[in-house]
């Protein structure tokens, strides 16, 4: 491959590459932002105790029927922490894949540069000498 070729697949890997970033971050962000969720939800859930006096009764129904709806809630984050989990995993290894790519080309480019530099020595060192002894050496 050529410089101008290797150059640009290295763009087009470098802009891969901060995109892969992107998504982890943002597939990271929503995992904390689950988890959270279900954290506050569990406090919720814990937080509710039935009350004593004279309403007790139907503040029992009444907190019975919260609680049970926090922890269907409860039930539903947890589904979503897990695919935010998953989603995560997808990213870092979209990520590391990215990387991968991008040391790939580097590792091209590197190498195109340094077989250049021994060609411009091999050449250096075939060329005739420049100038010439027009005299014996004193």
């Amino acid at each position: 491959m050529d410089n101008k070729k290797l150059a640009r697949l290295h763009r087009v890997r470098t802009l891969q590459l901060g995109m892969a970033r992107a998504a982890e971050t943002r597939a990271q962000d929503q995992v904390a932002n689950e988890t959270a969720l279900s954290n506050r939800i569990a406090q919720l859930a814990a937080a509710v105790a039935p009350g004593e006096g004279a309403g007790a009764a139907v503040s029992f129904a009444a907190l019975a029927h919260y609680r049970e709806r926090l922890h269907r809630n409860a039930q539903a984050v947890d589904n979503r922490v897990r695919a935010a989990e998953a989603e995560a995993a997808r990213a870092l290894e979209a990520r590391q894949s990215a990387k991968r790519d991008q040391t790939a080309v580097e590792k091209l480019i590197a190498r195109g540069e340094a077989e250049a530099a021994l060609r411009a020595i091999r050449a250096l060192q075939e060329a005739p000498p420049t100038r010439k002894i027009r005299h014996d050496p004193c």
